[in-house]
């Protein structure tokens, strides 16, 4: 298994990408995962000592170009055929890998998604999805927390499908809850877009669709897949992110339901409905944070996710 890696992407770059390779590495010996680095050479050369010792674990892709946090997506990802984003999307599409993660610039990511990876057939939208904490002590996942920001039924629906299989192959769920979040539990209740949504999701065979949940259920046991709109989902984590920020780095509290806030514990996220593994990392992630998204990458290969994903929509 080849798992392509950005380590010039985000605002720590190289020197925390190549931490989480180390961590990575240390903490998974018999991983069948071989990385291939994708950066500048020079920038890397203080780093690569950490990893001397795994030197048959890794290949690295020298990428003399790096798309910026705050250049255009579309046009850089034309201009910069160097990049290590191009790169990376190139080696995704020839099948030099089976993976690619990447905290760079997100929207050249999801450009490369699009016109490199491409949509499965009959997926109308890509969508991306994030874990949500519970009480309980489990994870939740909300899709889509903001590549979709304006929506219609019929995305809410796919996007249902998707997060149903992610939770099933990934998070190791059976039959997952799937709830539609809304600003009350009654059918009739929302906006046009939740009223529409909600009898198609009734009538949705293969998901096990519990009705509307509230704002005030998304940490507890309400339900395994949350539903919702970019816009708000994005909200939602924003939130979720600041609780934390506010709670545990400002004010020290220690708890565990906390510690699950941290992005890091979970990496990335997962761009569903492509035809290859994508995830996008969070620009300030550190070395846990790539360490994490290497072990998600591997688990969406070797689940085989994709071809689940292919199957269902072939189906219909």
């Amino acid at each position: 298994m080849k798992i392509g890696l950005d380590i010039m992407g985000g605002d720590f770059a190289p020197a925390e990408a190549i931490k989480g390779v180390q961590q990575y590495f240390e903490q998974m010996p018999d991983s069948p995962v071989h990385l291939m680095l994708i950066g500048d050479a020079e920038a890397a050369a203080p780093y690569l000592p950490m990893i001397d010792a795994y030197r048959h674990r890794y290949t690295f892709v020298q990428a003399a170009d790096v798309i910026g946090m705050d250049e255009h997506p579309t046009r850089a990802f034309k201009e910069k055929p160097g990049s290590t984003i191009v790169i990376g999307f190139g080696m995704l599409a020839k099948g030099i890998t089976d993976a690619f993660i990447s905290a760079g610039n997100t929207g050249a990511m999801l450009v490369g998604a699009m016109y490199s990876a491409k949509l499965i057939e009959g997926v109308l939208r890509p969508t991306i999805a994030t874990p949500i904490p519970r009480t309980d002590g489990k994870f939740s996942c909300i899709l889509d927390v903001g590549l979709n920001a304006d929506c219609k039924p019929e995305h809410l629906v796919q996007f249902a499908r998707l997060g149903s299989l992610y939770a099933q192959h990934i998070l190791g769920i059976d039959s997952p809850r799937v709830g539609l979040l809304n600003i009350g539990e009654e059918e009739g209740k929302g906006n046009i877009l939740a009223q529409a949504t909600y009898p198609l999701l009734k009538e949705l065979p293969g998901i096990n669709f519990v009705g509307n949940i509230e704002g005030r259920d998304v940490f507890y046991d309400k339900a395994e897949v949350i539903v919702c709109e970019g816009f708000v989902g994005n909200v939602v984590i924003k939130m979720a992110e600041s609780v934390y920020d506010i709670f545990k780095v400002a004010k020290g509290m220690q708890d565990e339901f906390l510690d699950r806030m941290n992005f890091e514990v979970f990496g990335g996220t997962p761009i569903l409905g492509i035809n290859s593994p994508v995830i996008i990392g969070h620009g300030i992630s550190h070395a846990l944070a790539f360490r994490n998204k290497i072990e998600l990458a591997s688990k969406l290969v070797s689940s085989d996710l994709i071809n689940t994903f292919k199957d269902s929509f072939r189906q219909g």
